[in-house]
């Protein structure tokens, strides 16, 4: 059998690159809707993932307060804005795009993430930021044995696995627990959210010959429907570990 690849598909819109959305974007703030429009445009301020930019004529109960300051942002100049929701108010929370951004963003205004309540593509709430159009996660289930090792001692030997595969990142091996040796991991506290799996029910560090390893291991019990089978298993992160694929070892990130 040959070799486990360690490459993977890279990104590949550029930063400042436009396109439509053709999904209803809604955002909240303290329980009204600041937000809701049909027109709404993706915008790369960064290659990693996109943000949705929303015609200003679709505010709802959103008001704009111009700060008086310009940024220059990942797609062009903005001027930044105090975006006011009934008694709420959100400092610098709008960037109005400006002269020198793509055409298609001028009369739009793209919102701070964290600013807003919650944000909902159709009826479906989004998490950390709107999931990029030419990225895409696929898990499926592998025959591929994985031995998993830090500082020469087996935390985990499966027979089996799910393997992640996620534009950008390395391929994830998602474990069932019955293989896992958790009598050698400690639980954190540490949880995260990720716009395509969802949010993270445990985090696990292992305490080794070399000192801590931190947060080397995670599980989702309730994934998005579109990462279901990984439901309840466990996967190791590749550069913190040795990854021991069909018994070849695989080289770090």
């Amino acid at each position: 059998m040959a070799t486990e690849s360690s490459l993977y598909p890279s990104l590949i819109v550029p930063v400042g690159h436009v396109e439509p959305v053709p999904r209803r974007i809604r955002g909240m703030i303290g329980g009204r809707v600041a937000f809701d429009t049909r027109r709404a445009l993706y915008v790369w301020e960064r290659q990693a993932y996109p943000q949705f930019s929303i015609p200003v004529e679709d505010l709802v109960d959103g008001v704009l307060h111009d700060d008086k300051h310009t940024e220059q942002l990942g797609a062009g100049p903005a001027h930044r804005h105090t975006l006011h929701v009934g008694a709420e108010v959100r400092e610098g929370a709008a960037w109005v795009w400006g002269e020198g951004s793509p055409r298609p963003l001028h009369g739009t205004v793209r919102f701070e993430w964290d600013a807003l309540d919650a944000w909902f593509e159709e009826d479906e709430p989004v998490f950390v930021h709107p999931r990029s159009p030419y990225s895409r996660v696929d898990a499926l289930r592998s025959s591929s044995t994985v031995r998993v090792e830090v500082d020469g001692e087996v935390l985990a030997e499966a027979p089996d696995c799910v393997k992640l595969f996620e534009t950008g990142l390395p391929t994830r091996y998602y474990l069932d627990r019955t293989h896992i040796d958790w009598t050698r991991l400690r639980r954190s506290d540490t949880v995260t959210r990720c716009p395509y799996k969802g949010t993270t029910s445990s985090y696990w560090s292992f305490d080794g010959a070399s000192g801590p390893h931190t947060d080397i291991a995670w599980t989702y019990d309730f994934p998005t429907v579109q990462a279901n089978r990984i439901a309840g298993m466990t996967a190791f992160y590749n550069a913190h570990v040795d990854l021991h694929i069909d018994g070849t070892l695989l080289p770090t990130e």
